[in-house]
């Protein structure tokens, strides 16, 4: 398979996640109305989802070492067509929540395989590239769902976002069975069952290095996911916004996170994967703290809050890339159970922070605290867990396949 259609499809079905989590942000406000509820109670839907994406990482993971890796693709695709038109006649936020959660489990089959088929395929340098393209996907589909959604509010209501995401999901599912090679022939397979799947993991955790990536992943991850989860307030309550207006800021940020995932390829040409996540993550980390002040003192109004929020996902749009790339390369025998915990470790810590930009006021300053607070907890975990300075280089062979596609 050439490696543009791997993107190609990988990439779709990566993308199902983002749009899954983003495609309704900006009629947040409007369920909040509609459903007679808060706007804190409504962002529990985005963490639901979160959790759904986490949860069924850690399963689906370690089935697609078992089973293959498009069996387990198709069935989640399935179950995500089915929760996404359950979705559209959800009576009340409370059943909303329980089927986004639904929607999460189907959605997490492609963001953990898709990562597993890179490492089936690919090592080293290879690796990062490739998941650098998929990064373009991973990161500017959360920021330009928004605006597929806000031209989508223009023709439907909410429900009919909930239609189209059903429509996504089932054209994915053909691409899945006649696209997509099965990448894990069956002499690769995990066969030791739900013992053996427990000893990875146990294994897994074991390692302090693949946990302290796995943690910066997460944590790097959750300045994205606050993001996500505060900017439909801040934007349209606290700056003005209209819907439309809405999504033309929030995809702005899009521009910088492509210009990372294009970067970052080259950059590894004279750099190691360790290196770039250090510097990114550093970063992140300070320009977070950048727009902490911004929006304490109020100076620059929304371009004062926009700017150091581009900074922030430049950095992170470097980081997102390298932090699997250099987890994933210690446990290639294992990479869909190693992709699950990481994938997991992120959604999972973006469903537990995101929502702190609800409790802490919805506003600028408290979207900008849950940022620097993911991030700064990332740059110490780094420094002090992961220390890249003393990891060996990664293969840095060239650009080729390491397996290929049965």
């Amino acid at each position: 398979m050439d490696r543009l259609r791997l993107v190609l499809v990988l990439g779709a079905f990566i993308a199902l996640g983002p749009l899954t989590i983003d495609l309704y942000l900006p009629a947040l406000p409007t369920i909040t109305g509609e459903l007679l509820t808060t706007s804190a109670n409504v962002q529990l839907t985005l963490t639901g989802t979160l959790l759904g994406l986490g949860l069924g990482q850690l399963v689906i993971g370690p089935l697609s070492d078992r089973f293959g890796r498009r069996r387990p693709l198709i069935a989640g695709a399935a179950v995500h067509v089915l929760a996404s038109l359950l979705c559209i006649v959800a009576p009340n936020v409370a059943v909303l929540g329980g089927l986004r959660l639904l929607q999460g489990l189907g959605a997490a089959a492609g963001s953990v395989i898709a990562m597993a088929i890179v490492r089936d395929l690919y090592t080293g340098r290879a690796a990062a590239t490739l998941l650098s393209r998929l990064i373009l996907v991973m990161g500017t589909a959360p920021v330009l769902a928004p605006t597929f959604g806000a031209w989508l509010l223009a023709f439907t209501s909410w429900r009919g976002v909930f239609a189209v995401l059903a429509l996504y999901s089932l054209i994915l599912m053909p691409i899945a069975a006649r696209a997509l090679p099965e990448t894990l022939p069956p002499e690769r397979r995990v066969t030791s069952g739900v013992v053996g799947t427990l000893r990875t993991y146990r294994g897994l955790l074991r390692d302090r290095t693949f946990v302290g990536l796995v943690l910066v992943a997460g944590l790097a991850m959750s300045a994205v996911m606050s993001y996500v989860s505060g900017a439909s307030f801040v934007f349209q309550e606290q700056f003005g916004l209209n819907q439309q207006q809405f999504g033309l800021a929030f995809s702005s940020g899009a521009i910088w996170l492509i210009l990372a995932s294009q970067l970052n390829p080259v950059l590894l040409r004279r750099f190691e994967p360790r290196q770039l996540l250090l510097g990114a993550i550093a970063m992140a980390a300070t320009a977070s703290l950048l727009l902490v002040a911004v929006a304490v003192s109020g100076v620059g109004g929304l371009l004062g809050v926009l700017l150091p929020l581009w900074l922030v996902l430049l950095s992170v749009g470097f980081g997102l890339p390298n932090a699997p790339a250099v987890a994933l390369s210690r446990h290639g025998e294992t990479a869909g159970t190693a992709a699950a915990l990481l994938g997991a470790t992120q959604f999972g810590v973006g469903a537990l922070i995101s929502p702190m930009v609800g409790v802490l006021g919805n506003d600028a300053v408290a979207m900008g605290t849950s940022i620097a607070g993911g991030l700064v907890l990332s740059l110490i975990v780094l420094v002090t867990v992961v220390r890249p300075w003393r990891l060996p280089d990664l293969d840095t062979a060239p650009d080729e396949v390491a397996a290929t596609a049965s």
